[in-house]
């Protein structure tokens, strides 16, 4: 069994540590790493996006309401709430004709930030699009407009869109989706808890279904090339899985989740997986995601330097004067 530990040094002292569980596969569902916690259940929570965003473009919302990749990347993303997500976010809703608060996600700061300061002093109040998840509720509005749906009640987990990204992410992870694992996700959305084992799946049916022609692959592919085209859009600023996103150019994606999630897929060398920090803690996921990725040759030499600011972190006080660092162990 591989054993990862993130450790978070002040000096030379160990501080704190957290562990991650992590299942990798290769296409043809063989496991490639795992830390042997293949049947622990999780929530993936924003890392299934991509996911959620299928019946969107199975609506051709995209199409009726003349929308750009930037929008559809957007639909995937845990956005920082910068200028450039709001502009694509306004751009959005005035083409639907709906007011912000038929969003139902809630309302919270920018997570950037200096976006955050900025908005504050200038005076104006957070509004729905400031969400983090502002482009899946979009995405979710849109789809039942185009699919003729009701979207007073757009998140309720018997509303027929929600059936329909049910029916999805099953389909994905091979997994059959329980009573006891809904949940309702920070954004007010359903949220559901799978194995491991299952999410990692999900990624290489991903993969699957973005190189052959098969039941998915047109929207898979308009959501991935969107999300390729503008990775920005789907996360902002010193972003680790935007900034992976973008230095592999296409040939990886990845996604975060709250609690510690990450779920990626390199799509050319056909392996795909699933972090999870044990206690929750997402500043070990770049550290314990890079270290992986290295074990598994992921990446070439030119990426691995493009990210060394992620591997083997300076910790630095408000100074800016180094204090330590964050380094994973593989055992």
């Amino acid at each position: 069994m591989s054993i990862l530990k993130t450790h978070i040094f002040r000096s030379s002292v160990i501080e704190s540590t957290h562990e991650a569980k992590c299942i990798i596969k290769n296409i043809n569902y063989k496991t490639l790493f795992s830390t042997k916690h293949e049947k622990e259940l999780t929530y993936p929570r924003s890392a299934i996006k991509i996911f959620q965003a299928i019946p969107f473009i199975q609506s051709n919302a995209h199409q009726k309401l003349n929308l750009t990749q930037k929008e559809i990347a957007i639909s995937c993303a845990s956005h920082s709430g910068e200028k450039k997500h709001l502009i694509v976010l306004n751009q959005w809703i005035d083409k639907l004709g709906i007011k912000k608060n038929c969003l139902k996600c809630g309302i919270h700061n920018p997570i950037n930030l200096k976006a955050s300061n900025q908005l504050l002093l200038s005076g104006i109040k957070p509004n729905q699009l400031h969400n983090n998840c502002a482009g899946k509720h979009l995405g979710m509005i849109s789809g039942s407009f185009s699919n003729k749906m009701k979207i007073d009640d757009y998140i309720n987990i018997n509303h027929p869109y929600q059936k329909l990204i049910r029916n999805v992410l099953e389909e994905f992870t091979a997994f059959k989706i329980k009573k006891k694992q809904i949940g309702i996700d920070g954004c007010g959305a359903p949220q559901y808890a799978f194995p491991l084992e299952n999410l990692a799946i999900a990624m290489v049916n991903l993969i699957k279904q973005y190189r052959n022609n098969i039941k998915y692959s047109k929207e898979i592919r308009i959501l991935l090339n969107s999300i390729f085209k503008y990775p920005f859009l789907t996360g902002g600023t010193n972003r680790f899985d935007t900034e992976l996103t973008h230095i592999t150019n296409g040939k990886m994606f990845l996604k975060g989740g709250a609690e510690g999630i990450l779920l990626f897929a390199h799509l050319s060398k056909k392996i795909g997986g699933i972090i999870k920090i044990k206690d929750g803690n997402e500043r070990a996921i770049p550290s314990v995601a890079i270290t992986v990725f290295k074990k598994l040759s992921l990446l070439n030499k030119s990426e691995n330097q493009k990210l060394s600011k992620w591997n083997n972190q300076i910790i630095s006080n408000h100074a800016n004067i180094s204090v330590g660092k964050i380094i994973t162990t593989l055992e």
